[in-house]
């Protein structure tokens, strides 16, 4: 009979159950900014895990899938870490640059 090599008895390693997202971008490196508008978490994106279009806010024009970028969000709003979460944007590097 034949020998199987699959392993037994160990049981999958199931994700965060966090469909917001934040979960996944707190494992980051992440650091805060602080601008004329407020404080601001701010987390590069390397090229190798950009792998969807955005439009950046400082400049309206396609972050291309493959381009390392910023994404940021507001640390000091009114409604809680969900709602900043959730209107975070993705930027250019030398566009957040000079904001």
């Amino acid at each position: 009979m034949a020998r199987s090599n699959r392993p037994r008895g160990r049981k999958p390693v199931v994700p965060d159950e966090d469909d917001n997202g934040f979960g996944q971008l707190l494992e980051g490196w992440r650091r805060s900014e602080s601008r004329r508008d407020g404080l601001w978490h701010v987390q590069p994106i390397p090229a190798k895990q950009a792998l969807k279009a955005y439009v950046c806010p400082g400049c309206s024009l396609t972050v291309e899938p493959g381009v390392a970028h910023i994404v940021a969000w507001r640390a000091d709003g009114v409604l809680g870490d969900a709602a900043d979460m959730a209107n975070r944007r993705h930027w250019h590097s030398r566009c957040w640059k000079i904001k």
